[in-house]
C-alpha cells in the first residue's frame, strides 16, 4: 500500500481505491458500482436516483437517536487532465499516487483529490462504527465538473437532513459559506476549406509548459492562457508573413484556464527562419511577463506535413479576432468581501472539427445579473464574427448566512482543535450548495475541505497534514450536532 504510514489510515485506504476506479465526468459507472458494493458490504441503506447520484444512510448510534440528521455531500467524478506527452487511458487506467514530501500528487495526471478525498473522508466515516454520531447520509452526486448536471437533476425528495457539509473545498482553514453561479457561453464558427498550396510550407507551433488550474479557484492569479497566448502569435504572423491557418486545437476544460494550444499553418518558405525569429521574440517577452505565474512557457515552430487543406482567409480573420476581443480572467472583485473575485470569465478551449470551429468560455459572478451581462458581451464578440453561439450549463450562486448554525458549531470545533480562528469566506468557485439549495430550500450549509493545489492540472497536489486536520473537523462537528 501507497499510504500505509499515514494517518488516518481508513481515509487513505479509501482514497487509494479510489484511485484506480476510472470516474471522468459523464463516466462514472465503476464508481457508481463500488459504492453501491460497499454499502452493501456494510449493510448500509442505499439507493441511487435517476441523475445517477447515489445517497448512503447510517443509522444514529442509540446515544445520539435525538440529534439532528446531517448530510455529507462529495462528487464522484473528476478532471482528467495529462501533459500532451504522457499516455494514460482514462476509460481504464489507474491514476498512479505518489508521495512527495508533504504531498500526494499523482504520476503525470490529475489526482483527482477533487473530490476523491471528500469521497474516501465519507466512506471511512460510514465504515467506522467507533464514532458516535447521529444520522447521517452521504450524498455522491455525478458529473459536477463538466456541468453540476447531478446537482440539476437531483431529486426534491432524496434525502432528508436538514444541515449540509460539502466537502468540496480545497483550502483547509477557510470555512466556505457563498459560492459564485455559472454558465458556459459555446460560440460555433462554420469555415470553408481550400486547397494547399503544395510550393509553401508547412508548419506546426505548440505553446506549452504553461501552469493552467481551476478557472474559479486561481482566474485571479494571473496565469497565462494558451488560447490568447497562440492567437496573439498567430496575429502577428498572419499581418507580417500571410501566414494561412489550417488547424487550432487549444485547452480541454470548460472549467480549467488552457495550459497548451497547438496550430498548423502553412507559409511561403521564405518566410519560415523570420516566423522563428519573431516567434523567438515573442516568447522571450511571454517569458519576462509570466516569469513568476508561467515560468515553464514554451513556444516551439516546427516543420510538418503538409495540411490537406486551408481555411479561407475569411474564416482566418473572423477566429482570431473573436479569439483576441473575448476577455478572460478577473472583470470585477468583490465589494462587500475583501479579496474576492466578483465576476470572471474563462476562454476555455477552441477546437477544429472537420467544417467548423468550437470555442468553449464560461463565466461565473456571485451577483447574477453580472453573470449574465459578461456571458452577453463574450456572445455579442463572437456574434460579430459570424459565430452561432449558446448558452449552457448556468447554476445558481450560494448566498452566504453569517448566523448560521452549522457555520457555528463548525467554527468552534475548528478553535477547540486547532487553537486558532478560522476564516470565514464565500468561493469563487462554483459549489453545488447553489443547485440543492433550490431544491431543498432552508438548508443550512457549510464547506470545508484539506489543501489541495493546482486542482484540474497534472500539478495538483493534496496536503497530507491537512487531509487528517480535514478528518478531525469534521469528526468533532459531526460529535457535536445538537439534538432536534
Amino acid at each position: 500500500m501507497i499510504f500505509d504510514n499515514l494517518v488516518p489510515a481508513k481515509v487513505w485506504i479509501y482514497f487509494e481505491e479510489i484511485c484506480k476506479i476510472p470516474r471522468l465526468s459523464k463516466n462514472e459507472e465503476q464508481i457508481r458500482q463500488y459504492l453501491l458494493d460497499f454499502a452493501e458490504k456494510y449493510k448500509l441503506e442505499s439507493k441511487t436516483d435517476k441523475a445517477g447520484n447515489v445517497l448512503i444512510i447510517k443509522s444514529a448510534d442509540p446515544e445520539y437517536n435525538n440529534r439532528k440528521s446531517v448530510i455529507l455531500q462529495s462528487h464522484m467524478d473528476m478532471v482528467g487532465e495529462k501533459d500532451s506527452t504522457t499516455e494514460h487511458n482514462w476509460s481504464k487506467d489507474p491514476i498512479v499516487p505518489v508521495i512527495d514530501d508533504k504531498w500526494v500528487k499523482a504520476k503525470d495526471t490529475t489526482l483527482g483529490a477533487d473530490d476523491g478525498i471528500g469521497m474516501a473522508v465519507q466512506l471511512a466515516l460510514l465504515a467506522d462504527n467507533g464514532i458516535k454520531t447521529g444520522p447521517i447520509e452521504c450524498l455522491f452526486t455525478v458529473d459536477e465538473e463538466s456541468g453540476m448536471t447531478g446537482a440539476i437533476e437531483l431529486e426534491k425528495d432524496f434525502f432528508d437532513s436538514r444541515i449540509l457539509i460539502n466537502l468540496d473545498s480545497e483550502d483547509e482553514g477557510e470555512l466556505f459559506i457563498g459560492c459564485a453561479g455559472g454558465m458556459d457561453t459555446i460560440a460555433e464558427m462554420t469555415y470553408m476549406k481550400e486547397e494547399a498550396d503544395s510550393n509553401h510550407t508547412a508548419l506546426k507551433i505548440s505553446v506549452t509548459g504553461l501552469h493552467g488550474g481551476h478557472s474559479g479557484d486561481e482566474i485571479h492569479k494571473g496565469h497565462a492562457n494558451s488560447v490568447k497566448i497562440m492567437t496573439g502569435l498567430l496575429q502577428i504572423l498572419t499581418a507580417k508573413f500571410r501566414i494561412r491557418l489550417s488547424e487550432f486545437n487549444g485547452g480541454n476544460l470548460r472549467n480549467a484556464i488552457p495550459r497548451e494550444a497547438f496550430a498548423h499553418i502553412m507559409c511561403d518558405k521564405e518566410y519560415v527562419n523570420d516566423i522563428k525569429r519573431y516567434t523567438a521574440e515573442y516568447i522571450y517577452q511571454l517569458k519576462e511577463e509570466y516569469s513568476s505565474t508561467d515560468p515553464g512557457i514554451d513556444i516551439s515552430v516546427s516543420k510538418s506535413g503538409l495540411p490537406s487543406f486551408v481555411m479561407d482567409q475569411k474564416s482566418h480573420k473572423s477566429l482570431l479576432n473573436a479569439l483576441e476581443k473575448c476577455p478572460h480572467g478577473v472583470i470585477a472583485w468583490s465589494a462587500d468581501i475583501e479579496g474576492l473575485v466578483e465576476t470572471s470569465t474563462n476562454l476555455a478551449s477552441v477546437k477544429f472539427t472537420d467544417d467548423s470551429i468550437r470555442i468553449v468560455t464560461s463565466q461565473r459572478s456571485s451577483v447574477d445579473s453580472s453573470k449574465k451581462e459578461i456571458a452577453g458581451r463574450v456572445s455579442r464578440i463572437f456574434t460579430e464574427n459570424n459565430a452561432t453561439v449558446n448558452h449552457s450549463g448556468g447554476y445558481p450562486g450560494w448566498k452566504p448566512d453569517t448566523n448560521s448554525e452549522i457555520l457555528r458549531i463548525t467554527s468552534l470545533s475548528y478553535q477547540k482543535l486547532f487553537k486558532t480562528k478560522p476564516v470565514v469566506r464565500a468561493i469563487h468557485a462554483g459549489l453545488e450548495c447553489g443547485l440543492i439549495l433550490e431544491k431543498y430550500p432552508g438548508l443550512d450549509m457549510i464547506s470545508f475541505g484539506p489543501t489541495i493545489k493546482g486542482a484540474h492540472t497534472p500539478q495538483e497536489r493534496l496536503d497530507i497534514e491537512t487531509t487528517k486536520k480535514f478528518w478531525d473537523l469534521l469528526v468533532d462537528v459531526l460529535i457535536n450536532i445538537p439534538a432536534n
